[in-house]
């Protein structure tokens, strides 16, 4: 299989870190969809990553959906989604938020350095909805001691650090580590295991 995206992308991310703790092999194309928009275009017609491209050329777009494809890989005890409820539900729930929370931070990036006059508006609400969903994952995450969310590592903590390192780096200052101690530690945890430390790449702006 081959995944298509950089690491900085907290959804490409996510995804190969998933691969790696799957033990599924895989080749990496580092590709921008600015510098290789073509490149990714002729792949998915959405130009988006992360695209995966299974071995028999068949292509899986959105992260959602590629790691809901390699769960079906793996043996359902072994999945990184909780299957039982109600955790599975609610990692789904901090999954969904954790990602809302990287969307926020692309769109506020290009909002502010893709637009010659950016609207105060739509700045100061993903702004707003960053911080809202920041202290809702917070308390979440400080009502559940130990090293994981769901006393094993799940898709659910692997987005919330991906998230959370890619906003800071693309949004300098924007989130206040005081804030939001159980992330903190949370992400810093993360960010220490060997499998995060491998697949990482410090946040590039588009050219």
């Amino acid at each position: 299989m081959i995944l298509i995206g950089q690491y900085d992308s907290s959804y490409v991310r996510r995804v190969a870190i998933a691969m790696r703790l799957y033990d599924l092999p895989f080749e990496h194309r580092p590709w921008s969809v600015f510098s290789d928009g073509e490149k990714v275009q002729a792949l998915n017609p959405l130009m988006r990553v992360p695209t995966l491209v299974l071995d028999d050329g068949d292509v899986v777009a959105d992260s959602h959906s590629i790691l809901d494809y390699i769960d079906g890989l793996v043996p359902a005890e072994t999945r990184l989604l909780p299957q039982a409820e109600p955790e599975r539900r609610q990692a789904l729930k901090v999954m969904t938020f954790a990602t809302g929370v990287a969307d926020k931070g692309v769109s506020l990036f290009y909002e502010l350095h893709l637009h010659q006059t950016p609207s105060d508006y739509f700045v100061e609400r993903c702004r707003s909805q960053i911080g809202t969903v920041l202290t809702a994952l917070d308390a979440e995450r400080a009502g559940r001691p130990g090293d994981f969310w769901f006393g094993r590592i799940t898709h659910a903590d692997i987005a919330v650090a991906c998230a959370w390192r890619h906003v800071s780096e693309a949004h300098p200052g924007l989130i206040n580590p005081v804030a939001y101690p159980a992330l903190v530690a949370h992400c810093a945890g993360m960010e220490a295991l060997p499998v995060f430390r491998e697949i990482s790449q410090p946040f590039i702006a588009p050219a």
